[in-house]
């Protein structure tokens, strides 16, 4: 199934994109998504590590099963001062 992503902050920076799509197994969890976006940004593997995944506005766990049509959003940890 194809996941459309939204990316939020330094995600966003790195790919120049704010949306992309993942292509993933029927059932896939977000820890296989995260291991999919990787493999399709390898510059974003270390962030992707660090950052919160939303779907349909709530934070999950990567052991969240995904289903087609789901809101999701990527997003990286923030500092500031």
């Amino acid at each position: 199934m194809t996941i459309r992503v939204k990316l939020f902050a330094a995600m966003r920076d790195l790919t120049g994109d704010e949306v992309v799509e993942v292509e993933v197994p029927d059932g896939a969890t977000v820890g296989e998504l995260r291991r999919a976006l990787g493999a399709q940004i390898p510059l974003a593997r270390s962030l992707l590590v660090r950052s919160g995944v939303a779907v349909n506005h709530d934070l999950v766990e990567n052991d969240h099963a995904l289903s087609a049509g789901d809101e999701v959003a990527v997003i990286p940890p923030v500092s500031g001062g």
